[in-house]
């Protein structure tokens, strides 16, 4: 008997992580269904999945109903810009995703009775007064500084997350995410550790050593 193939949803499947997850589901046999609006994502980032029988990709934003024909085994919610940078620029469009956008996936893997895993963040501890932060640790928050489009909309969906649990007995997940870096990340992201790469590359040394001497 052949396996059934496993349908996934990535939402920011154009994104750093959404699209390396992406990849990961389809070397895994998974048929994935890519959202993404481009806020900030990235069309590059899936480029080389053109053509993919296992990939189809909707140009949406997951604030707006999301409508999907046929079964769907798991929603992964990836969509949010993570950058400082960018979610200080996109405030209000930030705070939407990490609610509603986060609202109109469970309503999807509601309806089509999947597991579901979100991407959190670090940040729903906002400025911690423990270190490091159990995951009892309910945080230091401020909501209404300038990150807090970020920090209070992962904890909103966070909230969503264990009341649709609660109420709907939906299988969820949730990771929180600290500090990741790597291949298809923006040089001007603007977490740290990719600002200290992109400052070690482009500050020359003080004191170079002659070759001759090496």
């Amino acid at each position: 008997m052949k396996k059934k193939q496993l349908t996934s949803v990535v939402t920011g499947a154009a994104g750093f992580l959404g699209s390396h997850l992406t990849d990961l589901l389809i070397a895994r046999g998974h048929k994935v269904i890519g959202i993404d609006n481009f806020v900030t994502g990235s069309v590059d980032n899936i480029v080389h999945l053109g053509g993919n029988p296992n990939f189809k990709f909707i140009q949406q934003d997951v604030t707006e109903f999301i409508f999907l024909e046929g079964p769907v085994d798991y929603v992964w919610h990836f969509a949010s810009p993570a950058s400082p940078i960018d979610y200080l620029e996109l405030p209000i469009q930030t705070l939407k995703v990490g609610s509603l956008g986060t609202h109109k996936a469970l309503g999807l893997a509601k309806e089509k009775k999947a597991r579901f895993l979100i991407a959190s963040t670090s940040e729903i501890y906002g400025d911690p007064l423990v270190h490091p932060q159990p995951e009892e640790y309910w945080g230091n928050v401020n909501t209404i500084g300038q990150r807090s489009c970020y920090d209070e909309g992962k904890r909103c969906a966070e909230t969503l997350f264990f009341d649709y649990h609660r109420q709907h007995k939906l299988d969820v997940k949730v990771v929180r995410i600290f500090n990741t870096y790597g291949p298809r990340m923006h040089e001007a992201d603007g977490r740290v550790v990719s600002n200290f790469i992109v400052q070690a590359l482009r500050v020359p040394p003080s004191n170079p050593v002659p070759l001759a001497s090496r």
